[in-house]
């Protein structure tokens, strides 16, 4: 089975938008490159480098019900990976893209498992926030992938969302410096001390 990640994109305080959901510049680096990464967006190399395989790798996306509205789901094509689960207590729309790999579980312990199947050996990716906070909290996520980018929102939708209790995380194994953001990656620790 592939590893499980949970990643976003984050400001220097831990939010991953501001309480309106209002990203701000949290993906201006999406923009600010010469790479070109996916269909709209460019990057800077060292930036590319790092994202490319990443997305590569992925399966399958979990996301919670609300990214899913506030995206429409991307219009029923996975941003990345080939399927999305969607954590939603209400089922797919009616007659929403009914060809689109979208599949609705109504708690993150199935998410993960459906996924996780239809995954196999591939990564799936995990969106931070509420979801992504519950999974960290169940045990099911092996690694946490930031993309810090210098700005302090201050308050908003915090990236481990209600995750109250201390979770200990290795050293980072991954840390690049990009274009107005910083890449890091931790593997999230097992074992006590």
């Amino acid at each position: 089975m592939g590893k499980v990640v949970m990643q976003n994109v984050v400001s220097v305080d831990g939010f991953i938008a501001d309480s309106t959901d209002d990203v701000g510049p949290l993906f201006e680096w999406y923009g600010n490159g010469d790479v070109s990464i996916g269909e709209r967006l460019s990057v800077s190399k060292v930036s590319a480098d790092y994202v490319k395989p990443l997305w590569d790798t992925l399966g399958v996306l979990v996301i919670g019900r609300r990214l899913f509205d506030m995206t429409n789901g991307w219009e029923g094509k996975p941003p990345a990976g080939e399927h999305v689960v969607v954590v939603s207590h209400r089922p797919k729309p009616e007659g929403w893209h009914p060809g689109a790999s979208y599949h609705f579980e109504s708690d993150v312990t199935r998410a993960i498992e459906k996924a996780q199947e239809l995954a196999g050996e591939r990564t799936v990716g995990v969106a931070a926030g509420d979801v992504g906070g519950q999974a960290l909290v169940l045990g099911l996520v092996d690694e946490v992938a930031m993309d810090v980018v210098p700005v302090v929102f201050g308050s908003g939708k915090r990236y481990f969302g209600s995750v109250e209790a201390q979770h200990l995380l290795e050293d980072p194994h991954v840390v690049i410096q990009g274009d107005r953001v910083l890449h890091l990656a931790y593997r999230v620790r097992r074992s006590a001390w």
